[in-house]
Parts: C-alpha cells; structure tokens; sequence
C-alpha cells in the first residue's frame, strides 16, 4: 500500500520543531520509558492532531477508540503484540474477554471497527466474545458486516459481582470486560463494583471525564516534555478554557461565552505576532464531554455566539445519547494544512498499550482548514508508513515520511500519557 498523496504547507517552525525531535530521539525515548514506569497507559486510545505548519497538537484524546478497521492492515501483528503486552500488565493470566461495544447496530462501519478490535485480541491468544448492553438485543444476534462476514452479539447478564453471558455466566465467564462504549449515556448499573478487571475503567467515560480534565493534564506533560528538547510548549499545545453555566436554548452565559473567546483570540494573536503568522486566530467551541463531532463550533470572535439561530443553537446544545450540554471547552483553533485527494486531512494516531500501531488520515472534501473534519461525508486514508511511528529515518530529511510520522507518534504518546494522568485520579474509588 503506498503512502497517501500527502500536500503539506511547510513553514519553518513545523521543520524545526521536527529537526528538535529528531535530534532528542535518545532523550525523548528514555523519558517516555520512565514515564510509563511511573504511570499506567490506558489500554488503548486514539489522538486527533493538526499540523498547522507552524505547530502539531492534539485536539482530541478517544479513550474508546472505535476506527480499528480504517488502520493499515500491514501494522496488523505490531497490534497483536501490544495487545500482548497490555493485557499481561493488567491481567497476566487473562485468557477470555468480554468486548462490549456501543448500542448502535445500524452503524456497519462501526461495527467492521468492533470485528477488527476483536480479531486483534484473539489473535493475542485471547477468547473473544462480544456482549451487548443495547436493550434492544435479548437473545443472541448475528449482524451482518459491510465485508460481507458476521457478527455474533449476545445479551450482556449479571451474576452477583460478574459479568459475562447466559444464565449464571454459563456460557461464558470473562476474566477481562473491555468497554468500546465510551458511556456517554451514563455509567451502567450492570457494570458497577464488578470483580473483573474492566477497560478502560468506568471514570474513563464521558458520563465523567471531561475534555478540559484531559488538556489540564496535558499542560502538565507538555510543561515537562518541552524542557527536554527545548522547545516553546504553545507549538504542540493548544490553549484552552472552560465555560460552564450554559443554556444555549435559553441563551444563559452567551456574554461568559463570547467574553472568553474574545480573551483567547487575543492571546493566540499574540503569538501569531511573535511567530510572524498571517492566519487569522479562531477557537473551536466544543461540548466538554462526548465525540461523533457533534455539539462543534468553530469561531473567529464571541460576536458569533451572540444570537445564534435555533438550529445552531439545536446543534450545541445536544450531544451523543441526547445529552444536554451545559459545559464547553473553547480551545485554540489549529488550521490543518494537510491535504489528500483535494480534501482536507488531519492525522489519527491509534495507540495500544504505549505503543503507536498505526493510524490514519480523516479527509474531508467539503471543509475548511479551520473546520472540525469529523462530519458526515469524512473519509478515511490509513498512515501507511514505511515504518511504524516509533522508528524514524535518521539519515533523512526531517519532513520525510517517517519522520514526519515519528513526529506525529511522538505528540500523539504525549497526549496518551496525559489520559493515564486522567485515569490515575478514580472519582468512585470505595463510593460505587
């Protein structure tokens, strides 16, 4: 498979920042060892960067990362071995696990996601069932994929402190139970105070993670990284604030709102200024918890939140499962200047474990490079790297395809370590 027609506007802080990397590689390694000597990856998760030219940050963190199929199928064995090595870290002696999914049956690319999760962690020596918790599945379910194979779902049932499937957890009595289902909708009675290990762990989801928790934890990684290859910590994080408060159908903290974008279109001016950027600064107002792109703004100044119609105003003010938003986390717009096929592109870096296993373009024909790309009418091209993210082509030049990639790997390993900063805090400990 060969690597995407990629087009990439390169100015001179991207090139640098590479060439700092590049060159720290030795130090930047042994730093993410000793960090996952301190902290426990999450078992898996997948990181939405933005090249801007002139800086890489992640905008998003998915702790329940759910396009395993748009991957490159030659990094295939590179996601057995991590699923490996994570599962001998959180249950050595693992042999059956229960894969939970989201409710959604009728989203077939979805579900070509859960067949390919799956057919990683059997060929990782493990038992795989996959259990659902969609009310509407009651007695086993075969669905039909897109690649023209099945998919048996069964109902998920609850025997005392376990979960498993069939009566009493006759049929089959997991040691591990891996969530796909980010828990927008709440957090489930079923799945509370159970005695096998669960992944990732019910705090994990968006019944109570937020996004501002995850980039507090980044600021807090990205303050320690670029000590180490001596960098300006802005060109690989972006700035952000909370507003909570919000009503958007009763328009209650629309002045909080647009106050505070407003303060950070001037901060982020100020170092277009210092860099010598020409771009125009905007935030991208988004819902503090959830995904699917939805409850997604992108703004040049708060006059744009002031008198929003009613279907801009339906649009933010409902997310995933119906939930209302009263919280948002306005964060620094980064413009993508990458693109495929005429299309405007941004990476995604999937990781299990501490490890990068590949990734891929989401591409968007009809967006802007200040849009949000994660909308009806994406498309997706996998990284199909000469190399995996975690080697890169020290003889060659900083923007070629490896290093561009390790780059990529590296930043998107940043923000994976801020998810186990997340993670290390359990809000339910002792009160579930």
């Amino acid at each position: 498979m060969s690597v995407p027609h990629l087009t990439t506007a390169l100015t001179g802080p991207l090139l640098e920042l590479e060439r700092k990397i590049l060159a720290a590689q030795p130090e930047i390694e042994h730093w993410f060892r000793n960090q996952w000597q301190e902290h426990t990856p999450p078992f898996y998760g997948s990181v939405d960067l933005r090249n801007a030219a002139y800086k890489l940050a992640p905008v998003d963190m998915n702790l329940f990362p759910g396009g395993f199929n748009n991957l490159n199928p030659d990094f295939h064995p590179l996601a057995v071995q991590a699923a490996m090595m994570a599962l001998e870290g959180y249950c050595p002696d693992a042999r059956r696990i229960l894969l939970i999914p989201e409710n959604h049956t009728r989203n077939l690319f979805y579900l070509q996601n859960v067949a390919a999760l799956a057919k990683i962690l059997r060929q990782a020596g493990m038992v795989v069932r996959i259990g659902s918790m969609n009310p509407e599945i009651t007695a086993p379910t075969e669905l039909d994929l897109p690649d023209g194979s099945k998919m048996l779902q069964e109902p998920v049932v609850r025997a005392g402190n376990r979960v498993g499937l069939g009566a009493d957890l006759s049929e089959f009595d997991p040691c591990v139970v891996l969530l796909n289902n980010d828990l927008s909708a709440g957090i489930p009675d079923l799945l509370k105070n159970i005695e096998q290990t669960l992944l990732p762990p019910l705090h994990a989801g968006w019944a109570v993670r937020r996004k501002t928790g995850h980039f507090a934890a980044y600021d807090r990684v990205v303050a320690d990284f670029a000590k180490i290859i001596d960098i300006d910590p802005w060109l690989i994080n972006p700035y952000f604030e909370h507003v909570d408060g919000l009503d958007f159908h009763a328009r209650e903290g629309e002045e909080k709102l647009a106050a505070t974008i407003d303060a950070m279109i001037k901060k982020i001016a100020v170092k277009y200024a210092e860099y010598g950027i020409s771009q125009t600064p905007f935030v991208i107002v988004k819902a503090n918890a959830g995904t699917y792109g939805m409850g997604i703004m992108s703004v040049k100044s708060g006059e744009e939140l002031i008198g929003l119609n009613r279907k801009q105003r339906n649009k933010m003010s409902v997310i995933k499962e119906g939930v209302t938003v009263h919280d948002v986390i306005v964060q620094e717009g980064v413009p993508t200047f990458e693109t495929i096929d005429d299309g405007v592109a941004e990476p995604v870096v999937y990781m299990l474990d501490r490890f990068v296993i590949g990734g891929f373009y989401r591409v968007h024909t009809d967006r802007g490079i200040d849009e949000n790309l994660n909308a009806p009418g994406m498309h997706f091209k996998p990284l199909a790297f000469a190399t995996p993210l975690s080697t890169p082509d020290c003889d060659g030049s900083p923007d070629c395809e490896a290093n561009r990639f390790y780059a990529y790997g590296v930043v998107a390993r940043l923000a994976l370590l801020a998810g186990s900063l997340e993670l290390e805090s359990d809000p339910f400990e002792g009160s579930l």
